[in-house]
Order: structure tokens, then sequence, then C-alpha cells
């Protein structure tokens, strides 16, 4: 990688030991683990020295391991480097916009992992399935599910080091909680027929019991407070909950007891979800010419028409788009395709974001 022979960048969070002993050169140790392959083998795998160095070297570092002295490599490690395709030139569907009919999921979109390559996998999977049945792509939010974030992320943003899905790169990630995914994803699943009915009714019985029980905390006191409010303190579980209904499953008193102790925070994020929301789903029609859009600077009109993004969420999203941008852009929106430069033109004074709420609004 030093040497200059392989050109890509690798891994930011699986650096090989060179790139560690470059980029970490202050530290003096570096913790490793050997981990067996198998109960039918001897060999053993060194977790934390992946390298791209000559054969003839990995044979001397291995053996300055403490343990390692008389080891001997089975298979060297190595180097690979590949080719991508930019993910920008895809829908948010994972179909190419260049040739219809065509989708792309894993390593070709320039992200590394198993479960990256996975969540795209069945994302374009449903899609092709989809298309090829004439029905519209499912296409996940940010606020549905981290395959929604990962999806939008890479066709908006694009890439340029291997792209590994954090919860951090979550806005909403107090909404994508493990406990919730079956609220969050199960009525797709059945709507496209990925669910199996029995395992939607099951599901169905559950969301019917988490409502009945907040219902009933809501309006069943017990001295001056509801249960509810007695279940929000801090030292108090459901479990310890005056008048708890011992005949409700463990996953639903979870879930009620995640949902009442947090409301707060979920409520807020709630509501910026849905402040968002309106200009999330504004449709950019395909009539726009971001050429002739007046006033939009050369960066914003580059990237809008290398990207051309699908919706004003996504456009305000794109690194380099500012707020003034998406204004000047709706206002052309809400002209129509017959509108002239003179007439998108009005939209020179919005500078501020405030100002073009109601714009929006509008469409």
């Amino acid at each position: 990688m030093y040497s200059g022979v392989i050109e890509g960048v690798g891994p930011r969070y699986c650096p090989s030991i060179e790139d560690k002993i470059v980029k970490f050169s202050n530290k003096n140790h570096h913790q490793i683990f050997l981990e067996p392959e198998g109960i039918a083998t001897d060999e053993i795998y060194v977790n934390g020295f992946s390298t791209c160095l000559p054969f003839e070297v990995q044979v001397d570092l291995v053996k300055t391991i403490i343990g390692c002295e008389y080891a001997e490599i089975m298979r060297p490690a190595y180097a690979v480097e590949y080719d991508f395709a930019f993910p920008t030139q895809l829908h948010a569907s994972l179909e190419t916009k260049t040739c219809r009919n065509l989708f792309l999921a894993g390593q070709i979109n320039g992200t590394s992992g198993y479960e990256e390559a996975a969540a795209q996998g069945i994302m374009s999977g449903i899609n092709a399935a989809r298309r090829v049945q004439g029905k519209e792509p499912v296409i996940l939010r940010r606020d549905q599910a981290y395959i929604g974030v990962l999806i939008d992320d890479l066709v908006t943003k694009g890439t340029v080091e291997p792209y590994r899905m954090f919860t951090s790169r979550a806005e909403y990630r107090l909404l994508l909680r493990q406990d919730n995914a079956d609220l969050r994803l199960s009525t797709i699943g059945a709507e496209i027929g990925l669910l199996p009915p029995h395992n939607h009714k099951k599901f169905l019985a559950k969301q019917r019991a988490i409502q009945t029980e907040l219902h009933r905390l809501q309006t069943t006191r017990h001295g001056a407070d509801t249960l509810e409010q007695i279940l929000r303190r801090p030292e108090v579980s459901y479990s310890k909950l005056p008048h708890a209904d011992r005949s409700l499953d463990a996953e639903v008193t979870q879930q009620v007891e995640i949902m009442v102790k947090y409301s707060g925070y979920i409520e807020r994020q709630e509501t910026e979800v849905h402040r968002f929301k309106s200009m999330e789903d504004k449709q950019i029609p395909g009539w726009i010419d971001y050429e002739t859009v007046p006033s939009l600077r050369t960066e914003a009109r580059q990237k809008l028409a290398k990207i051309r993004p699908a919706t004003l969420g996504q456009a305000a999203r794109i690194s380099g788009i500012s707020p003034a941008d998406v204004s000047l852009l709706m206002v052309c929106m809400k002209r129509g395709p017959q509108s002239t430069t003179a007439q998108c033109a009005a939209a020179e004074h919005l500078d501020e974001p405030a100002e073009s709420a109601g714009c929006c609004g509008d469409l």
C-alpha cells in the first residue's frame, strides 16, 4: 500500500498492521487475538494482524508475536483491490440510472462488510422482483431502518472509501432500536409478501396488546397518579407496577415500559421526523433542468445534475448543497415546467432557510 502498487483507499475500520504503524506511530504496543479456525483443525487466525507485506516479511513478523515464535504460515495474508460503481449512479431502489432493470448490491456499490452486502442484496432483490411484477419499488426511509440510512447515504453522498454502516450515521437512531424492529418493518414485510401470514398474525396480536396496555396505563389511576405516570419513575419497572398485568408476554411488557419511560425523547425525535418529512417526500420532477435554475451556485448545479436526487430531502443531504440552493429549487418547482427565468429569479432573495418553509409546505 505504501509502495504505490496498491492505489485504493483501505477500509478505515479494519486497517492493516502497516497502516496502524504509520497512522499510530505514537503507540508502543498493539493488541491482537489468536482465534481457532475450527474444532477439527490446528489452524489459528491472527485477528488484528492483517497485512499485504511480502511473504518473507510476514514470516518474520509472525515470529515476533509472543507464543508464535515457531508458528508456520498456512496461507499468507494478501490484499485485494477492486473497482466499484459510484453509488450516486443508482436510484434509491438500487437500480442503475443509466441501465434500466440492472440492480446492484454489495461491494460493487463501494461498501464493505457482510451485513452491508446482505442489506443491499435483499433490497435489490425485492425491487428487481417487483419490477418484473410491474410494482413500485420498496424504498425504506432513514427513520424506518438502518438499511434506509445505508442506501440513502450511498446514493446521495457516494463514498471515497469502503463504506461501513454505524449507528452514528443515523440521525433518528433512537427510533431504530432492535426491540422495535418488528413494529417498524412487519407491515411492510407482509405487504410485499415476505412475512408469512402466521408471523404477521402473531405481530398484529402483539401490536394490539401493546396499544391496549398503553391505553390501560394512561386511564387507570393508583392514588393521585395514573399507572403510566408511576411507570415513568426511574425506580419503577413494569414488574413492580401496581396492578401490572402478569398475563402479558415479556416482549409486550418490555415494549410498553420502553415506550412509557422514554416517551419524551421518542416524541421529540418523531416531531423532528415529521418536520422534515414534508420536504423529504417532495418529489423533484423530471423536467427540472439545473442548468436553467437562476442564481444556483455552480457547485450546486454540478452536484444536482450529477446525482439527480429524487426528493428535496435527498437534495438537501448532498454534500455542498446549501439551504439557499434548496430554496431556489423549491420556488422553481412551485412555478412549474412553464416557468420563465424571470419568475424563478424571484427566489434570489430567499437567503434564509426559514423563509423557504412556507414555500415547501405549499408545493
